[in-house]
């Protein structure tokens, strides 16, 4: 009874594993292109290709065009980003000067975000709703 074992939950995530860092005070000027996943906490300085997912730390900053499949934004971004059927997501420390393209868009409370929003779906959840209820 007191030596029974207890089984700990493991949480899966959807977020690939990060294989690119580029660290605090790192600066990149040109263009950054890399087939993983990457994280950003130092400074790039062109337009950014990202196959897999971008976190750009608190520390992180972008100065460019951002495409990769999912946004997570704790740093700045000073262009356009480009997920077209990913995430963006914007903390609370976050700050994005420019126009989204995504899927799913989150932004937090205090995020900043100056720029348009354009949100690509197949179907709106309105009309998935519609369906689901007319037993389509």
């Amino acid at each position: 009874m007191f030596n029974q074992k207890k089984e700990v939950a493991t949480v899966e995530t959807t977020v690939e594993q990060v294989v690119t860092i580029i660290g605090p005070g790192a600066t990149i000027d040109g263009p950054l292109t890399t087939k993983d996943s990457t994280r950003i906490d130092g400074t790039v300085n062109g337009n950014t290709t990202i196959s897999g997912s971008l976190i750009v730390g608190q520390g992180g900053k972008i100065n460019g065009t951002v495409t990769a499949q999912n946004v997570f934004i704790a740093g700045e971004i000073n262009g356009n980003i480009s997920t077209v059927n990913g995430k963006v997501e914007i903390s609370d420390t976050g700050k994005i000067t420019g126009d989204i393209t995504c899927k799913t868009i989150v932004i937090d409370e205090n995020a900043v975000f100056q720029g348009k929003c354009t949100m690509n779906a197949d179907k709106s959840s309105a009309e998935t709703a519609k369906e689901r209820a007319a037993g389509n």
